[in-house]
């Protein structure tokens, strides 16, 4: 079995948000296997879907951003999923709109809800998918960029990149992250 988790907040407020670039990326792949059948477990809402390669548990926290990781490892744990097998989309501000990154490893980069991650999961060796939402413009504060909607240049590269970041998620599991990282890390 393998966990993807969207970061982001909840609420309908923050639903076209950069900080819920994670979510979009599981609504996205939602979409594309027919799940509506959303559920509460754990402070997050959960689907499952059976595919032919593996079982897959797609999870949007329901916590906050900043709390994210108390849900994910609580799933985690719950399922008996190594941390290996735990999947993240999550905003990137280091990367420019609409550009896509897989990580295996590493540190959280000043986010804090990969910070909470790192903290609940024990580990920092879950998969990573970074959609870019670009710097804060000049004289912009980082809550207020990351709680901001995409302007309307922005939003088709971010459209692109979550079906992107969808894509990279199946070729994960159906042939491995080094796979999916060789073609779409470019």
């Amino acid at each position: 079995m393998k966990i993807v988790v969207g970061l982001g907040n909840p609420g309908t407020e923050y639903s076209e948000t950069r900080h819920n670039a994670g979510f979009m990326v599981i609504d996205e792949l939602a979409r594309r296997w027919k799940l509506g059948n959303w559920r509460s477990k754990h402070q997050a809402l959960i689907a499952e879907y059976r595919g032919a390669e593996e079982q897959v548990l797609l999870v949007k926290p329901q916590t906050y951003m900043n709390l994210s990781g108390t849900a994910v490892g609580e799933l985690a744990r719950w399922y008996k999923v190594a941390v290996e097998d735990v999947i993240v989309a999550y905003d990137d501000m280091d990367l420019s709109p609409g550009k896509l990154r897989i990580r295996i490893k590493g540190g959280s980069g000043g986010h804090r809800g990969m910070e909470s991650l790192l903290v609940h999961l024990g580990q920092d060796s879950f998969i990573r998918v970074r959609v870019g939402i670009g710097r804060p413009p000049e004289g912009w504060e980082v809550v207020s960029h990351v709680l901001a909607r995409f302007t309307a240049d922005e939003v088709p590269l971010v459209e692109q990149a979550v079906k992107k970041a969808a894509e990279a998620i199946e070729s994960m599991i159906a042939d491995g992250v080094n796979k999916a990282m060789n073609k779409y890390n470019k």
